[in-house]
């Protein structure tokens, strides 16, 4: 029997005899969007916005970048690599696979502290620990659901499948059933076309909110993609769950937060569908806690790799980063939820657009690739570092940054832009001047 660290190649390829079927990975896929937190940030735009408005900041600051979720996805799906060992042969090289690695290990882990302190609230207004700790019952929800989902996490994809294949169907039937009460007593015309309960919230800041929200996800798609066949399931994939998880549930949100006149999910869902339906709608958040902190796992195990050539159990990483996930949400990181989605919308996109460029259009280490996937192996080498990358990277994150203070377009998508046709720019003309057709630097056959 495999070791339980082997099951999910942190740092390996998937091989053929790994794979799933495609439906498990669509459940995964959906329930890391259908969520609590996809409720939360539906019923925020919906309290400051039009029902059309609401549509319009979901369409630009999501849907758009699909795209780059599904040619990530495709090259994890062809090369059978999670996100952060792909960028190694994506752009980045050794190096910048430890930075890459550490920054996705952060920011999922940051999510996992948002997603556990809304379960553990969820939890604690449902069974209250009141009479017999004096009042300290989210501190001790928190830390119970922070380590239940670490140990679901320990077993696996499988895990994480099977439990979604149980909670996605039961939380959408949950979602629709409060939508259909809520209905009974206005019409959809009048929640269509009502204004909105609360504060304004301009068009400039909702889609930077919904990119931020999803841009984490997306980057991270190639974790759990790797898992599926070729491009054509992972085009599926992230078509089904946009329109049922990302599209379907912001809108839901957003009628629910006009019919109820609040932007709390909770009490939403408490005055629509009693307490059995937040204790699903408050465990699904499982579903997505769980990739949060798998993907975080996956990313810590490529940056210590990459910097101590070491590699270290994928349960041992778990535990810690389970932990400490678990920590900040008691300390509560739920308080800077808006701040944390504003940031990840900015910070993270420039790395999806730079590995779209170098593995689909310049395709610099796709020979490579294509000989080693043959015996299921790794290429027998890989660049050092790739500073054009890591300039970029820095480049577009500043002019997502900038834009973002000037209000300018969607501040996520053009850091992802203008990083990924910066690095195609400076990479062609590094080439041209060098009379080659493609730019390596400094390789190294210590691969892992």
């Amino acid at each position: 029997m495999a070791k339980q660290e082997d099951i999910d190649h942190s740092l390996s390829r998937v091989p053929a005899e790994a794979k799933e079927p495609l439906w498990k990975i669509l459940l995964i896929r959906i329930g890391s969007i259908c969520c609590v937190s996809q409720l939360v940030l539906g019923a925020t735009l919906g309290f400051g916005m039009t029902f059309w408005d609401a549509f319009w900041a979901t369409m630009l600051g999501s849907v758009l970048l699909q795209v780059v979720s599904w040619a990530l996805g495709t090259a994890a799906a062809n090369e059978g690599l999670s996100t952060s060992l792909l960028s190694r042969w994506c752009g980045f090289g050794k190096g910048g696979s430890a930075v890459f690695g550490g920054v996705v290990a952060i920011s999922m882990v940051g999510w996992f502290g948002v997603q556990n302190s809304v379960f553990g609230e969820g939890m604690a207004s449902i069974i209250p620990f009141t009479d017999f700790l004096g009042g300290l019952e989210y501190p001790i929800w928190a830390i119970i659901t922070g380590l239940g989902i670490t140990l679901l996490v320990v077993f696996g994809i499988k895990a994480i499948a099977n439990f979604a294949t149980v909670f996605v169907p039961l939380f959408i039937l949950v979602v629709l059933y409060s939508s259909w009460v809520v209905m009974q007593d206005h019409s959809l015309a009048q929640l269509i076309s009502m204004a909105p309960p609360g504060p304004a919230l301009s068009f400039g800041a909702a889609t930077t909110i919904v990119a931020g929200g999803f841009i984490a996800g997306a980057i991270c798609t190639p974790d759990y993609a790797r898992f599926l066949k070729n491009g054509t399931q992972v085009f599926w994939m992230t078509l089904i769950g946009t329109f049922v998880g990302e599209l379907g549930m912001n809108l839901l949100a957003v009628l629910l937060a006009h019919a109820t006149g609040t932007s709390n999910v909770t009490e939403i869902m408490m005055a629509t569908s009693s307490v059995v339906g937040v204790i699903i709608v408050v465990a699904s958040t499982v579903k997505l806690n769980d990739i949060n902190l798998y993907s975080s796992s996956l990313g810590l195990a490529t940056m210590i790799n990459a910097l101590f050539n070491k590699k270290i159990s994928r349960n041992a990483l778990v535990w810690t980063l389970g932990i400490v996930g678990t920590f900040l949400s008691v300390i509560g990181i739920i308080n800077y939820f808006t701040s944390f989605l504003t940031l990840l919308g900015v910070a993270i996109p420039p790395v999806a657009g730079i590995m779209v460029i170098d593995y689909f259009v310049l395709r610099r280490n796709r020979k490579a690739l294509d000989a080693s996937r043959e015996t299921g192996t790794l290429p027998s080498k890989v660049e050092n570092w790739n500073p054009v990358a890591l300039v970029c990277w820095v480049v577009g994150f500043a002019v997502g940054e900038s834009t973002s203070l000037l209000n300018i377009g969607i501040p996520g998508l053009n850091s992802l832009i203008i990083a990924g046709i910066l690095y195609w720019v400076i990479m062609k003309i590094v080439a041209s001047s060098k009379k080659v057709e493609h730019v390596m630097f400094k390789e190294t056959d210590q691969v892992l």
